[in-house]
């Protein structure tokens, strides 16, 4: 899979649902849901006690997760790393969420997301 052969619509294509899911799982506190989507690698490092504590923070700092708008798309050989214009219920300001999409074993999966 090269990513670089994929138009910005593809990526966005694949992309917007899983992070649609990664965002509905948090919001919902569902960790078999949210990191159904991850590498292993990423799989190992938020654990339910992880995920668990970064929900607890940014809901009772910043509300839940409302309007996202696709920023950029970046393309590499191996992954693509997308950015989008994030907002919250309650913090007030613009946010960015990322994510880094690779394939692995016939799959689009995410190896990394963070919301800042």
């Amino acid at each position: 899979m090269n990513f670089e052969q994929l138009s910005e619509q593809q990526i966005l294509a694949i992309a917007t649902p899983i992070m649609d899911n990664l965002m509905d799982a948090s919001t919902q506190r569902d960790h078999a849901r949210h990191v159904r989507d991850f590498t292993g690698r990423l799989q190992a490092i938020v654990t339910p006690d992880y995920f668990d504590c970064i929900c607890q923070q940014y809901q009772t700092e910043k509300g839940f997760f409302t309007t996202r708008t696709p920023v950029a798309v970046f393309r590499r050989p191996d992954s693509a790393a997308i950015v989008w214009k994030q907002s919250f219920t309650q913090a007030p300001g613009e946010f960015v969420a990322e994510m880094v999409l690779v394939h692995r074993d016939g799959r689009y999966c995410v190896d990394h997301v963070m919301v800042f």
